[in-house]
């Protein structure tokens, strides 16, 4: 069950990945890289059944609520940011855009730091 927790940790990463690369590549047309949809989906589905196996025990880890709730709102908030942005190009701005980069790094700033 290690294998499967270590390989849904790399897609999780890799969607955010996906997020604030596809972000930093539209910074210079002020566009949402399609992508970007699609690695915030990655990144929060993969999150949540990460969640799901550690508190099931199956993965021998043990989550911190605390941490896992304040990226589960940081994740929703970049997440209705790429839809919004998604649906409605004409609100997307280099603030906008760097919002969206921001929250991102703050998740992953988040998941790395917070022990």
């Amino acid at each position: 069950m290690d294998v499967v927790y270590g390989v849904l940790v790399v897609l999780h990463l890799l969607g955010w990945a996906m997020v604030f690369g596809g972000v930093l590549a539209g910074l210079k047309g002020v566009t949402l890289n399609p992508g970007t949809f699609h690695g915030v989906l990655t990144a929060l589905v993969t999150g949540i059944v990460l969640v799901g196996l550690a508190s099931s025990g199956v993965a021998g880890h043990e989550p911190n609520n605390v941490k896992i709730t304040v990226k589960l709102v940081v994740a929703l908030a970049v997440t209705a940011l790429v839809v919004v942005g998604r649906r409605r190009p004409d609100v997307v701005t280099r603030g906008y855009l760097g919002g969206i980069a921001g929250l991102t790094a703050l998740n992953v700033a988040i998941a790395v730091l917070w022990r």
